[in-house]
Parts: structure tokens; C-alpha cells; sequence
């Protein structure tokens, strides 16, 4: 099965296809990963174009169409960070959205997507590469690949530059769970809880699920997400971080505090969805390049559930 998601993940990367349909088709292969890691994207639908949205302590309006606008992103508290530079703000259609859509003004990001607030200018630069080289190609990844392929040098530094000026913020929190809300991924493979309050088994699983649906549906950056994990999971990750066996001790190249060091990127309280993500794609092969080289042996050793172990305790640190 991994033989052929990897032929299929080839022929995506070299076919010259439009930006949404790789979304799409690699969104797809998603169903061959976990479903919980790698939300499909669902059918898309027509936003609202009438209703004017407000966010708490902002002065700015914005229907859903508009915040929607992935070349023209909200912007709900524009004191709040430097000038953004155009390819964040507004893209450069029609091949490249703007940066913040995903990623937010703040650069914190969502689980499906990432946060690269803080992120070292240089790392930036080289991940941009990976994409564009098809040395990082997971499902959730698949807009990535169109759009680092359109930027230009100029932007991509623009971008890098302006993320690594912002800090971090306490984005997630971490709850340890038996149940949790059943939940549907909705539009941009945002994960939301069913209006009708049923929950679930939470199993060997991440559920995260935003603190406020209609702020994270509006890309408030100021609202953020609660991350359900297994019970026990926490100190079974801080176990395998700090001390263990199977694997070597990740301050030795995220530093002592798990921040970064150099041109290595900080790993503490970002999404464990995400961080699950990046380990699992290391470690079948999706994830490639001189950034993931020294992950290899990191990560052989680890099962599936000591990934789910170490992403949750990870996103119980600050950032």
C-alpha cells in the first residue's frame, strides 16, 4: 500500500496540474493515513456574502466571501503585527494565495495548515524548497506544491521575514480525554464539533477542535484550539522528549527548551496534529530533503502511538 501511495504521490508532483485540483487529488490519498492527521478536504461551498462578521476588540467587518478571499485575508487587528508584505497579504494570482490565509496574520496557524510564527528566516527559505523539489508531498500538503513552484525569490524571503518577526502565542490547549466531541472536517479541512452535542470514544487519536467555531471559521487570530488527547499520552510523550531508548533526546537539536536553536525550528506548543504529522512523513519517506535527514534515526524506533505521545506532550509546552 505505501508502495503505491508514493507512485501516486509522484505522478502528482510532476503532472503540471492547477493548484486546486492537487489539492484535491491529494487530499484524496489522505484516505489511505489517518483520518484524524490527515483531514480530507470536503466539497466546497458557496460562503456568505451578506452578513458583515465582527471579532471581539475589532473594529473591522468582513462577510465570510471576504474572509474567504485568498487574495485579499481579513485582517481583524492590524495594529497588532508589522506592515505585512503583498504575498502575505494578497498572493500574487493566480497561482499563489496569500500566506496569511492559512497561516494567519499572526502566523499561528491552524492544524490543518501550520504555525510558522517565529520560524528562522533561513529554515522558511529551505522548507519552501522542500516543497517545490516534491520533498515534502503529504496529502495536507498538496496546495504547498503549486505555490512554492509560482514564488519568486523576492517573496518567499518577504514571507520568511516577516514570520520570524512574530512571536508565538499560547495557541493550543491540551486536554487529556476517554470521550470527545464528535466532529466533521468542514471548509479548508478545518475540523468543527457536531451542533447536536454527541461524543465519541477518543481512542489512540488528536481531536482538535477550536475554542470558538465562528472565530476560527473567521481566522480570528486571537482565538485558538483544544487539543483532545489520550489519557496518559502526556507523560508517556515527555518521557520519550527528555529521556529513553528508543530515540535521542530532542533538545539535542531543538534546544534545551525545545524552541530552536540556530536554523532549528522550535517544536514546542504547536498543533500535535501537525507535529504528528511531520514525524509520520519522515518516517514512511514523504518528508525528505537535508532538513529530515537527521529526523531518519529519530524517529525509526517510534510506533505510531509514541508519535501521538511525543506531538501531545510537545503542545503542552510554550512556544
Amino acid at each position: 500500500m505505501l508502495v503505491s501511495i508514493k507512485a501516486k504521490a509522484r505522478q502528482f508532483i510532476v503532472q503540471p496540474i492547477a493548484a486546486v485540483l492537487t489539492m484535491f487529488s491529494l487530499s484524496a490519498l489522505a484516505a489511505d493515513l489517518p483520518e484524524w492527521a490527515y483531514p480530507a478536504l470536503p466539497k466546497p461551498v458557496t460562503p456568505d456574502a451578506v452578513i458583515q462578521k465582527q471579532m471581539p476588540g475589532s473594529t473591522k467587518a468582513y462577510t465570510q466571501a471576504q474572509i474567504d478571499d485568498g487574495f485579499n485575508v481579513p485582517d481583524w487587528y492590524p495594529n497588532e503585527h508589522p506592515p505585512m508584505p503583498r504575498i502575505v497579504s494578497h498572493g500574487n494570482a493566480p497561482a499563489v494565495r496569500a500566506c496569511a490565509m492559512c497561516h494567519l496574520t499572526s502566523g499561528d496557524g491552524h492544524p490543518e495548515s501550520s504555525s510558522v510564527a517565529g520560524l528562522p528566516v533561513a529554515y522558511f527559505i529551505q522548507q519552501i524548497a522542500e516543497f517545490k523539489t516534491g520533498n515534502r508531498g503529504n496529502p495536507r500538503a498538496g496546495s504547498m506544491i503549486p505555490i512554492s513552484k509560482a514564488l519568486t525569490d523576492d517573496e518567499v524571503r518577504a514571507a520568511a521575514e516577516y514570520f520570524a518577526s512574530m512571536i508565538p502565542t499560547k495557541w493550543i490547549r491540551v486536554v487529556e480525554a476517554h470521550t470527545v466531541a464528535r466532529s466533521f472536517v468542514g471548509q479548508g479541512a478545518m475540523r468543527f464539533a457536531e451542533p447536536d452535542g454527541s461524543t465519541e470514544p477518543l481512542s489512540n487519536r488528536i481531536i482538535e477542535l477550536p475554542e470558538d467555531r465562528a472565530r476560527a471559521e473567521s481566522r480570528d487570530p486571537h482565538s485558538g484550539f483544544v487539543a483532545y488527547v489520550p489519557v496518559g499520552s502526556v507523560a508517556k510523550g515527555k518521557a520519550l522528549v527528555t529521556s529513553n531508548d528508543k530515540t535521542p533526546a530532542c533538545a539535542i537539536c531543538h534546544g534545551p527548551s525545545l524552541k530552536g536553536q540556530d536554523n532549528v525550528p522550535g517544536i514546542a506548543g504547536r498543533s500535535p496534529q501537525y507535529v504528528y504529522r511531520q514525524l509520520n512523513d519522515i518516517k514512511v519517506g514523504r518528508r525528505k530533503g537535508p532538513a529530515a535527514e537527521p529526523m531518519k534515526d529519530t524517529v525509526a524506533h517510534l510506533s505510531e502511538d509514541d508519535m501521538l505521545y511525543v506531538a501531545a506532550y510537545l503542545a503542552t509546552l510554550d512556544q
